[in-house]
């Protein structure tokens, strides 16, 4: 029997809507059921290159105000991202501080933002550079080697990164009778370099021994006052390493079985000051001056850079004295800590 053209149609399309509606069943989701299992909404994998282009999620640890407690002189076992947090207090302004730690075969590799990860800026005046974000790298040595002789501290080299990626910047470029005294004293050797841990040198530091450069970066001149606690309970964490892989720890330490702050062998000079470089500021040996200070042996703990080894490595420490945390470099800095 021949079905009339006109009702074979009918029939293809009523075919057509049964088979659409049973995929539809079988083959969409409800809202919330898209979770179920992984799909693969581009095809086949492309072999041309890797399939994990993000890589595992990487966890950011908040740091805003921690106190740290790895004793670890090995700067590969912090590799991690960090975060913090924080506020210039005085121009009441949040900041979101940011460093990340990678290891090399050879070097840990600090990147920062240089924001710290505490408030800042809460001194009695406010900074003269308002604090900025930066882009600072800088590459730790795994494996630093004591030097045949100590390396000067200069205001070409920055001293150390910690663990809240700011830097340690101990020298300041004011010297008395040049300029200011607070800036353009860049010759190292001249006399009466001040001291800006020094409260009559008045450089504006806020209560973290710190204040920014002229491009804003934020720099530490001493302890931090951060990062570790101050009491004997515990040997200090370290909370940085030099720019010559060792180290620094806070401002405790187990000695003779009994864990005390660490002691600075440098001492204030006795008398009065004499001109040097037909220079003179007179006055008494007050620390307001580098020069007002003179290692003496034994007076301490710690050596002419301010470090000892501790547990077979040798470390820096933070000290209730000067040079506050370092007095030279025991090893060789390394290049990336140039500030060429």
């Amino acid at each position: 029997m021949k079905i009339p053209r006109l009702l074979l149609q009918i029939l293809t399309i009523l075919m057509a809507l049964v088979l659409l509606a049973c995929g539809s069943d079988s083959g969409s989701h409800a809202d919330g059921d898209i979770d179920a299992g992984p799909s693969d909404a581009t095809g086949p994998a492309d072999t041309s290159g890797p399939t994990d282009v993000t890589g595992p999620a990487v966890t950011v640890q908040d740091i805003t105000n921690a106190i740290l407690t790895g004793l670890s002189g090995d700067c590969a076992d912090y590799a991690a991202v960090y975060e913090s947090m924080v506020r210039d207090v005085n121009r009441s302004m949040n900041f979101t501080g940011e460093l990340s730690v990678t290891v090399t075969d050879d070097h840990c590799v600090f990147s920062s933002n240089a924001i710290p990860n505490h408030d800042f800026n809460d001194g009695d005046r406010t900074f003269v550079n308002t604090a900025r974000a930066q882009t600072s790298t800088y590459r730790v040595p795994r494996s630093p080697r004591l030097a045949g002789s100590a390396t000067s501290l200069s205001l070409e080299i920055d001293n150390a990164v910690f663990f809240n990626g700011v830097k340690l910047d101990l020298l300041a470029a004011g010297c008395f009778g040049v300029g200011d005294g607070k800036i353009g004293c860049f010759q190292m050797g001249t006399p009466f370099r001040y001291d800006p841990m020094a409260a009559s040198a008045d450089f504006g530091t806020d209560s973290h021994n710190a204040h920014t450069q002229p491009d804003g970066t934020y720099h530490y001149h001493g302890n931090p006052m951060a990062m570790f606690a101050d009491d004997d309970s515990a040997p200090s964490p370290v909370i940085g390493f030099a720019a010559d892989g060792f180290p620094i720890y806070g401002s405790y330490a187990r000695i003779d079985g009994q864990v005390r702050k660490v002691i600075s062998s440098y001492q204030l000079k006795n008398g009065t000051r004499s001109a040097s470089g037909g220079v003179n500021p007179g006055g008494t040996y007050d620390g307001t001056f580098v020069d007002d200070y003179e290692y003496v042996v034994g007076s301490g703990d710690l050596d002419e850079c301010n470090g000892m080894v501790i547990d077979d490595v040798y470390s820096y420490f933070v000290t209730d004295g000067y040079p506050w945390v370092m007095g030279c470099f025991r090893g060789t800095p390394d290049t990336s800590f140039s500030k060429r």
